[in-house]
């Protein structure tokens, strides 16, 4: 299984055939998804006592099976928050699984966490954070959101009125699923603005004194949102970091989605206040071109991360031996064995340069804003509310909720794009509504013009 013969070196020659002919494919194909027991029967049983062979498990991939599979890279791929990873970075997440590094300890992967060091400052320079902030790559924002909330949960606890008590978290409905999802696992409970708009400091203060005073005791920590990944809706990041300031609460900002946009000047002041931030959740898998699965959270105090994050062990006490001094990923978020996820997006950025990323970026803000103008000037169609960031929020006048899922699996079958109807709410309730959200730079406005034409009928 270990060995090195022919047939891996003929597998490798296929692998990389197969890569570069993806990397260099600027067309792919929007898939055709199957379901499992159609796949079942074009490519029959896998795994069996002998093995059917590195060259046919192959073949299956290449011909069926990935065929069965959305690329997230597609341009008229515009649903959900999709992705388009530089090739830059899709090569090095070659090299970083092919170099089998451990990135959980300095003392086994130092060069490797330098590399993701350097992508990190980055980042930490987009937010404006203070001196010493710091943070690490995690698998996406739900890790990187469920590490902020731990770290914020235990620091409320130093206090001895606070142990044992079941926290509490307020964020608002517009907030990813993930904060409510993450808050099940430490045991919190999570109070909701009702608004899936801006959430505001007036609002939010209004909320937290609204509150009885045993929930108002077990409150420790407030989520404002840096672009919702429904609408691309920044929170006032400003005013809500001084009613948490005010209230004594730690303030997380998820900016999974949005935080790519720091990058573009044009919409960088959206986000002042975010600097004031003790944590930040940043997705480059998202909006700064990396593959998946690259999260990033961020620390105002880093010390705080690591006195709820660090593991304690026999065989991890090497790790503390001064030969060893470097700096630990594994102790500042929720997991121990770690990639070195950040690598690709160091890669890239060392190749390409930021004022490229800061060109990809505003390009999906501008797409945005042309498929708003498009939108405008068609009798059948209307915004639900101005584009915000790369999202775009439309209807298709007298459309009925099936018929929106109706053309998205049409226009998904046919190959034309890949885009979905999500809900908004309204005074009346929640209306079925389109969505675009544009990350691609190669998404051209003839694309956009494309997708439109398909709502004539």
């Amino acid at each position: 299984m270990h060995n090195i013969d022919i047939d891996l070196v003929e597998m490798t020659l296929d692998v990389m055939k197969y890569a570069i002919n993806r990397i260099t494919n600027v067309s792919p194909s929007l898939g055709d998804i199957k379901k499992e027991e159609e796949l079942f029967d074009l490519v029959g049983e896998t795994i069996t006592p002998k093995g059917i062979g590195g060259e046919r498990a192959f073949q299956l991939f290449r011909d069926v099976l990935v065929k069965s599979t959305v690329p997230i890279d597609h341009p008229r791929h515009l649903a959900f928050v999709p992705a388009s990873p530089t090739r830059a970075a899709v090569m090095f997440d070659l090299v970083t699984s092919a170099s089998s590094v451990h990135g959980a300890y300095w003392m086994e992967g130092a060069g490797g966490i330098f590399c993701e060091n350097q992508a990190m400052k980055w980042l930490i320079s987009l937010t404006g954070m203070p001196d010493g902030a710091f943070g690490v790559f995690t698998s996406g924002g739900t890790a990187a959101n469920l590490s902020a909330m731990v770290t914020a949960r235990e620091y409320w606890r130093r206090s001895a009125a606070h142990v044992n008590r079941k926290g509490l978290i307020m964020t608002s409905v517009g907030a990813h699923s993930s904060i409510k999802a993450m808050a099940k696992v430490i045991d919190a409970d999570v109070h909701l603005v009702e608004t899936e708009d801006r959430l505001t400091a007036d609002l939010l203060r209004r909320e937290i004194r609204s509150l009885p005073a045993e929930k108002r005791q077990n409150l420790f920590a407030v989520v404002a949102t840096g672009g919702t990944t429904n609408a691309g809706i920044i929170d006032d990041l400003e005013g809500i970091a001084g009613v948490c300031r005010e209230e004594g609460l730690w303030y997380h900002v998820d900016a999974a989605y949005g935080g790519g946009a720091l990058a573009a000047d044009s919409v960088r002041h959206l986000f002042d206040g975010i600097e004031k931030a003790d944590s930040i959740t940043i997705d480059p898998h998202k909006w700064l071109f990396s593959p998946y699965d690259c999260g990033a959270v961020l620390y105002r105090d880093p010390s705080l991360a690591l006195e709820a994050h660090k593991q304690e062990g026999s065989y991890l006490d090497i790790f503390k031996d001064e030969g060893a001094s470097g700096f630990n990923p594994a102790d500042y978020q929720i997991q121990l064995t770690r990639r070195l996820r950040g690598m690709p997006l160091w890669f890239s950025l060392a190749t390409h340069g930021t004022d490229k990323y800061k060109w990809a970026v505003e390009r999906g803000i501008s797409l945005a804003n042309i498929a708003g103008e498009l939108i405008e000037q068609r009798s059948d169609l209307s915004l639900v509310r101005p584009p915000s960031l790369s999202c775009v929020l439309f209807r298709r006048e007298g459309w009925d909720p099936q018929r929106y899922r109706d053309w998205t699996y049409r226009n998904h079958r046919e190959g034309i794009a890949l885009v979905t109807p999500t809900q908004w709410k309204t005074e009346k309730g929640y209306e079925t509504v389109l969505r675009f959200c544009f990350i691609n730079p190669d998404t051209t406005v003839e694309d956009i013009k494309l997708i439109l034409d398909t709502l004539k009928d």
